[in-house]
């Protein structure tokens, strides 16, 4: 061991070329804001990915319509268009577009998971009480979708809703399997990420439970102003019923439930009509 090494002089420590780090993202922002402002940008992604998405394209739809020569009340929504006059590549298209319309739930329960716990336990879609939630489910359908109706019929009285198409499929073997899985796959979508992962995020956000409900319950309208304001504003209705019962029971489930049971009405049913009540109702 060398016996010349002896310890600099006390005094002012020698200068350095390292600078404290900018607020904001990195290593020198409050532990606190770092999450806060990953957890935003989380939100913005996913929605980016689905339902924003589509509230964007809607409101542009919304806008074409309103601009266009035609008025909005003698115009047609086709919900379940046809994608090929080749009925087995047209079949392959819609189960492909079920199938990728599903990616952004997995992405959010992804997200919303964590070491030990199950994203479908912590936002209620586990099948812990399947009984009980499907009699729920069933029970909200049945309450929105009598009124939702009678708004639908006011709407095309007034001209405030576009005249719906519920299926362009022709009547296949596999059109009616096709529409139930359609009903699904809208009820998975909006539930799971307008209701349960919104909600969870937002709460994680500090957003008080109003504002919580708001956000969420826009966001549905939004995505729906192709069908007419009239539609829009009874999904904000909507919205805000599914994310009260949400907030209470932490329950999407029966929301889930409530929603395939609609959409399936919507698609099926209305087979089982007469056409004199079919037209009665602007429904083709």
């Amino acid at each position: 061991m060398p016996d010349d090494v002896t310890p600099p002089p006390a005094g002012d420590a020698p200068p350095t070329d390292v600078t404290p780090p900018p607020a904001g993202d990195g290593p020198g922002a409050p532990a606190e804001a770092r999450p806060r402002r990953r957890l935003s940008a989380e939100v913005w992604i996913v929605l980016g990915l689905s339902l924003g998405q589509s509230a964007v394209y809607a409101a542009l739809r919304l806008y074409t319509r309103l601009t266009a020569d035609v008025p909005l009340g003698q115009q047609t929504a086709v919900l379940n268009p046809s994608r090929s006059e080749r009925p087995y590549l047209d079949l392959t298209y819609q189960l492909l577009d079920i199938a990728f319309a599903l990616v952004p739930v997995a992405l959010a329960l992804y997200l919303l998971a964590a070491p030990g716990r199950s994203a479908l336990r912590r936002i209620g879609l586990d099948r812990t009480r399947p009984v009980r939630d499907v009699a729920v489910g069933l029970g909200i359908a049945a309450a929105v979708g009598i009124p939702g109706l009678g708004l639908y019929v006011a709407g095309r009285a007034l001209g405030l809703s576009v005249a719906i198409h519920t299926s362009g499929l022709d009547p296949h073997w596999w059109a009616v399997p096709v529409l139930v899985l359609a009903a699904l796959k809208n009820a998975l979508l909006e539930e799971v990420v307008a209701v349960g992962y919104l909600v969870e995020r937002l709460r994680e956000l500090r957003w008080t439970t109003p504002g919580i409900l708001a956000a969420s319950a826009l966001l549905r309208g939004a995505y729906h102003l192709y069908q007419g304001p009239g539609m829009a504003v009874g999904n904000v209705v909507m919205g805000l019923l599914f994310g009260w019962y949400y907030v209470r029971t932490r329950r999407v489930l029966p929301l889930v439930v409530a929603h395939t049971a609609l959409d399936v009405v919507a698609f099926v049913g209305y087979t089982l009509l007469p056409e004199t009540v079919l037209d009665a109702l602007g429904i083709t």
